[in-house]
C-alpha cells in the first residue's frame, strides 16, 4: 500500500550538524542489558531497528573511563582499541541499512560505585553515592573532583569521543542527564562549589560546555555532536524545572551541540503506561525550539504516526524519540512508510523491557518475543521459515500463548485451528487489561487477533471446551494446549513458600474478583506475588468504595515493580486512596472477621478487621485436560494424534512475557532441526 501522505513529514531527512539523518525516526540510547560481553547480541538488537527503517540508531550508555563502571549492570564502553572493535560490530551493521549510529558516551560520577575496577568513584561536591532505583544504596563516598581531575574527565571524553569516531559512529553524546556526568555539576542538589564550577548557573554549566567544546573540536568534522539532558528533575523547587534553570541550560549553551536530546528525570523518564498517556513528556520539552535552532529529539512512548505528526507540525520535536516503541516493533517505520500503520506491534507501556536492566539480563519484551534473540536464535521480528509438514494444528485455549502460537504457525503457513472456551480472545489479557491503569495491555490480544483475521489459513472457534473424548474425535496430528493458569489462594511462610490456607471466612483470589464474585467489606489483601497485581486490585476496590487494607510480605507495595518504574507510583496511589498499608508481615489466621497478621521478622502479632481475605500469591497450571491425554498415549496414537505440548501458564505459570514467548518458541521449532542458541563467551587467547 502507498504511504498516506498525512504522514509525509516524518520521512523528510535531517541535518544533524555533519550528518543528516534519512528521515524523523531516531532510536535514541537505551540500555539493552547487552554490554561488552554480548557484542553480537548487542549488534543484532540494534541492526534490526536500522533495518526497519529507523534513521538513526544508538547504543545504550557507553562508559568513557574504568571510573565510570557501573557494574554488575551490564554496560558498552570505550576505553580502550579493544571496545572500539567490539562497537564497530554494531556500527557495521546498523550502517549496512543506511542509519546513522549514536554512541552515549557516559561517565557516571556517583552514580557508579566501580565495583569492578575499584577507581574512587568522582563527583562535584563529595556526596555519598547516590541511591539509583532498584539498587539500594552502595556503602562509599564519593571524592570532590579538584581542577586536575575535572581535566581529567574532559580528556576522558575527548579519547572516547576519538574512539567513537574511529569505530565509525556518526553522532558522538555528552551525556548531561539523570545525575549524570556534567548533570551533577549543573543541579544545584548535587553541586556545592564555590569556585568557577559553582554557584550562578553559568557556573555550573561551564563543564558541560567545555566537554561541548572539546568533543566537537576532537570529532566534529564529520560527527555530530549531541547532549543529553534532563530539563527537568521533577522536584519542585527542590531540583532543576524546565521553565527555571532548565530553560535557562538552553539560554546558554543552546547553540553550542548538533542535536539536543531532552528527556525529564527519575521514574518519569521511562513512565510505566499505568500512570502516563503517549507523549507525556511534552510539556516539559516544548520549550527547547524556541530557544535553540538546533534539532531537538524526545520521547513518549510514541507508536501512533498521527501524534508523531502533531509534534512535528506544533513545533514541539524535529526527531521522533523512541526507545520502547522501537522494542516492541523495529519495524514501526516501515509500517508506516508502507502505509501498513495496522501493522504496528504497539508497546504497551508495561516496562519489562526496563527490569532487565535492572536485573543484567538481555533485554525482553512482551509484544515482540524476538527482541534480543535476533543473533543467538536467529529469530526476525517479521519473518519466519515456511511450514515443514502439511500437519493441521489444533490450539486450544486464546490467552496470550495460545494467541501467539497460532499467528506464528498461521504466518508459517500450518493449517491451525484455534479453540477457546469463552466468547472472546486474549484469555488473562481480557480481564486484566479492565484493571486500573492496564488498558493498554489489550494491545497484545489485539495485535494478534489483527494478524490472525488476515491470515486464511486459521480458523478460530468460540465456546469450545474440550474434552479428552473431543480431541481424540478430532484426531488432529498436532495438538498444543494453551488452556492458561489460576490463582490459588494458598499463603505463604517465611521463605515465601505456598501453604495451603484452611480458613472459613469468605478467601478470594484475583480471578475470583475479575470474575466478578461478591467482595465484602472490609477487605485484607495479601500480597506475597509483589508484581502489579495486588497493587491494581487494591486500587480497583478502594475506588469501588471498599475499605482495603494491603498486606505483602515485602517491605514495600508491589515490591518487584521496583523494575518497571511504577512501584513509587503504585505505593502514592494507594496512600491517595486511603488505603493502610502493612509491610513486612505474612497472614497467620482469618475467621471471617478478622485477618490475624505476623511480622516477618519479629513475630509482633496484630489484628486487622476483615470480612474479605483477598489472597495475591501463588498460581497453578490449568493443565487437566494436558495431563488427561498424556496419561493416554495409546489412545493418542490411534486418534493420530502424533505431538501433544502445552505452552505458557498451561507449562509455567508467569508474565505475559513469557506467555508470548512461550508461543512464539513453539511456533519458530515447530517440526524444525532447531540449531544451539549461540553464546557469546569471553575468548581465551593461549
Amino acid at each position: 500500500m502507498p504511504r498516506d501522505p498525512r504522514y509525509d513529514i516524518l520521512f523528510e531527512p535531517v541535518r544533524i550538524g555533519p550528518v543528516t539523518a534519512k528521515n524523523r525516526f531516531y532510536q535514541v540510547p537505551h540500555a539493552s542489558s547487552t554490554g561488552v560481553d554480548m557484542p553480537n547480541t548487542r549488534k543484532g538488537l540494534r541492526a534490526i531497528r536500522a533495518e526497519g527503517g529507523w534513521g538513526v540508531v544508538c547504543t545504550g550508555y557507553c562508559s568513557i573511563h574504568p571510573s565510570s563502571d557501573d557494574t554488575p549492570l551490564r554496560y558498552s564502553r570505550l576505553w580502550d582499541d579493544d571496545d572500539v572493535r567490539n562497537l564497530a560490530l554494531m556500527v557495521d551493521a546498523v550502517h549496512e541499512h543506511g542509519a546513522l549510529a549514536g554512541v552515549e558516551l557516559f561517565y557516571g560520577s556517583s552514580m557508579t560505585s566501580n565495583r569492578t575496577t575499584r577507581e574512587m568513584p568522582l563527583s562535584p561536591s563529595g556526596l555519598p553515592m547516590l541511591r539509583a532505583a532498584g539498587r539500594g544504596q552502595f556503602p562509599l563516598h564519593t571524592r570532590a573532583m579538584d581542577k586536575q581531575d575535572i581535566r581529567n574527565l574532559r580528556t576522558w571524553q575527548v579519547d572516547a569521543a576519538k574512539r567513537a569516531k574511529r569505530a565509525g559512529f556518526d553522532i558522538v553524546y555528552v551525556y548531561s542527564g539523570m545525575n549524570f556526568g556534567p548533570y551533577q555539576f549543573i543541579s544545584r542538589r548535587t553541586n556545592r562549589r564555590t569556585d568557577e564550577y559553582g554557584g550562578s548557573l553559568e557556573n555550573r554549566v561551564r563543564l558541560l560546555r567545555e566537554m561541548v567544546e572539546d568533543t566537537k573540536e576532537a570529532v566534529g568534522d564529520t560527527c555530530a555532536v549531541a547532549v543529553r539532558i534532563s530539563v527537568d528533575e521533577l522536584m519542585g523547587d527542590l531540583g532543576l524545572q524546565w521553565h527555571d534553570e532548565g530553560r535557562g541550560v538552553f539560554e546558554l549553551v543552546g547553540e553550542l551541540p548538533d542535536l539536543w536530546d531532552l528527556k525529564t528525570f527519575g521514574f518519569q523518564d521511562s513512565s510505566n503506561a499505568r500512570y502516563s498517556e503517549e507523549g507525556y513528556q511534552e510539556p516539559y520539552v516544548a520549550f527547547a525550539r524556541q530557544v535553540t535552532t538546533k534539532p531537538v529529539v524526545g520521547v513518549g512512548r510514541f507508536t501512533s504516526p498521527d501524534t508523531m505528526v502533531s509534534q512535528i507540525r506544533r513545533g514541539v520535536l524535529d526527531l521522533i524519540g523512541a526507545a520502547r516503541p522501537s522494542i516492541s516493533d523495529p519495524f514501526l517505520p516501515k509500517k508506516i512508510e508502507e502505509g501498513r500503520e495496522d501493522d504496528i506491534r504497539e508497546c504497551i507501556g508495561c516496562n519489562f523491557c526496563y527490569s532487565c536492566y535492572h536485573e543484567s539480563v538481555p533485554i525482553r519484551c512482551t509484544q515482540n518475543p524476538t527482541i534480543g534473540e535476533e543473533w543467538r536464535r536467529g529469530w526476525h521480528p517479521e519473518e519466519i521459515e515456511g511450514r515443514a509438514s502439511s500437519d493441521g494444528v489444533l490450539v486450544v485455549g486464546a490467552g496470550p500463548a495460545g494467541l501467539e502460537a497460532a499467528r506464528a504457525l498461521g504466518q508459517r503457513g500450518y493449517e491451525v485451528t484455534l479453540a477457546e472456551a469463552g466468547t472472546e480472545l486474549g484469555g488473562r489479557i481480557c480481564r486484566e487489561a479492565r484493571l486500573p491503569g492496564l488498558a493498554t495491555w489489550i494491545r497484545v490480544r489485539d495485535w494478534r487477533q489483527g494478524q490472525l483475521d488476515k491470515l486464511p489459513n486459521v480458523e478460530i472457534y468460540f465456546d469450545s471446551e474440550l474434552t479428552p473424548a473431543h480431541l481424540l474425535e478430532f484426531g488432529f496430528p498436532r495438538v498444543v494446549v494453551a488452556t492458561g493458569a489460576r490463582w490459588t489462594t494458598d499463603l505463604a511462610d517465611l521463605r515465601s513458600v505456598p501453604v495451603p490456607s484452611t480458613f472459613g471466612g469468605r478467601v478470594l483470589t484475583p480471578d475470583d474478583v475479575m470474575a466478578g464474585a461478591e467482595v465484602v467489606s472490609p477487605v485484607a489483601l495479601f500480597d506475597f506475588d509483589q508484581y502489579y497485581m495486588g497493587g491494581c486490585l487494591s486500587e480497583l476496590l478502594a475506588e469501588r468504595g471498599h475499605r482495603v487494607t494491603y498486606v505483602t510480605s515485602a517491605d514495600v507495595v508491589s515490591a518487584w515493580c521496583g523494575n518497571t518504574h511504577d512501584q513509587w507510583y503504585a505505593h502514592n496511589r494507594l496512600v491517595e486512596l486511603g488505603v493502610p498499608l502493612v509491610t513486612g508481615c505474612f497472614v497467620a489466621d482469618f475467621d471471617g472477621e478478622t485477618a490475624t497478621l505476623s511480622g516477618r521478622s519479629d513475630g509482633e502479632v496484630r489484628k486487622v478487621e476483615a470480612a474479605t481475605l483477598i489472597v495475591v500469591g501463588a498460581r497453578e497450571p490449568h493443565d487437566g485436560l494436558y495431563q488427561a491425554l498424556a496419561a493416554r498415549p495409546e489412545d493418542l496414537r490411534e486418534a493420530g494424534i502424533r505431538t501433544l505440548q502445552k505452552i505458557g501458564d498451561c507449562d509455567v505459570p508467569g508474565a505475559i512475557v513469557h506467555a508470548t514467548y512461550a508461543g512464539h518458541r513453539l511456533a519458530r521449532e515447530f517440526d524444525a532441526n532447531v540449531a544451539p542458541m549461540l553464546l557469546e563467551r569471553t575468548r581465551l587467547d593461549g
